[in-house]
């Protein structure tokens, strides 16, 4: 859970990174408010739309298995954790 939740933080914090690096390619310092002021809600904005179209694509594409639940068990002295067949 904590993977899944590091990896949409990491993509909604994609424009900013996006943005910053091309504030360094204008030659302007990413660390001054004047730069930020007016694109923090447009950067927010696009960084929820990248981490929600994430989640939509995941959830269109994952792999589902169709088959019954298999519980743990012991097979030959060896354990075998659960799956789905």
């Amino acid at each position: 859970m904590t993977r899944a939740f590091i990896e949409e933080f990491l993509l909604f914090l994609v424009p900013f990174a996006l943005y910053a690096l091309w504030l360094v390619a204008r030659r302007q310092t990413p660390l001054a408010k004047v730069h930020w002021e007016g694109n923090v809600s447009w950067l927010v904005l696009v960084g929820l739309a990248v981490a929600s179209g994430w989640l939509i694509y995941t959830g269109l594409t994952a792999r589902r298995g169709t088959g019954p639940y298999v519980p743990a068990h012991m097979e030959n002295g060896r354990f075998v954790p659960g799956h789905i067949d």
